[in-house]
């Protein structure tokens, strides 16, 4: 339950897939009673993809939330539309960061521009993102370089963040700063 947990100015939410990060983010952002933003960084790459979006779309229409789409330019997106009327949530980081390196660009550069604006920004944000190091070590150069680069990111963003929380199972662990029992994400699963 998120009465446990307070809202904080800059709040990072990792976990694997369907860990419930995503659902505790939007709850997380509607409680605060502020106008909700959802900042996605997803691309429609195939036609499964597509119709993730397209769903996700679908489902944020009807309770109010304001999409903003970027895939590559975050930092200055947050720093345009975050402020104190509003909550912004951001999904995801991994895959900002997978655009990122698809497009080549350099993951160094937009780290430290990303937690440079994180730190400047006024109102909360919650910032989702894929927890990737907990597997076996990828097979492929790219594939082990996004793995290093996306520890590197929830790093960099952890250590500016206000609040972490790593989901796993349907339970909340707060990171930072530090709690002793796990929390509920949600009742319910998500497709």
């Amino acid at each position: 339950m998120t009465d446990c947990l307070p809202t904080a100015p800059l709040t990072l939410i990792l976990g694997g897939a369907r860990s419930g990060k995503s659902r505790l983010a939007e709850r997380l952002v509607t409680e605060t009673g502020l106008d909700p933003v959802y900042l996605a960084t997803a691309t429609a790459g195939d036609d499964e993809m597509a119709q993730r979006i397209a769903r996700h779309r679908a489902d944020r229409r009807d309770v109010g939330w304001t999409t903003v789409e970027e895939p590559l330019a975050l930092a200055d997106t947050l720093g345009a539309i975050a402020g104190p009327d509003r909550a912004v949530l951001v999904d995801c980081l991994t895959l900002w960061l997978s655009n990122l390196m698809g497009a080549d660009q350099d993951p160094v550069a937009a780290r430290e521009h990303l937690t440079a604006v994180l730190s400047t920004l006024d109102g909360p944000v919650v910032l989702v993102s894929n927890e990737v190091g907990q597997g076996i070590v990828p097979d492929n150069p790219l594939a082990r370089r996004f793995r290093d680069e996306a520890g590197r990111l929830h790093q960099a963003v952890a250590e500016t963040a206000d609040q972490v929380i790593l989901a796993a199972a349907g339970l909340a662990l707060r990171l930072k700063p530090a709690a002793a029992d796990p929390l509920p994400l949600a009742t319910g699963a998500r497709s």
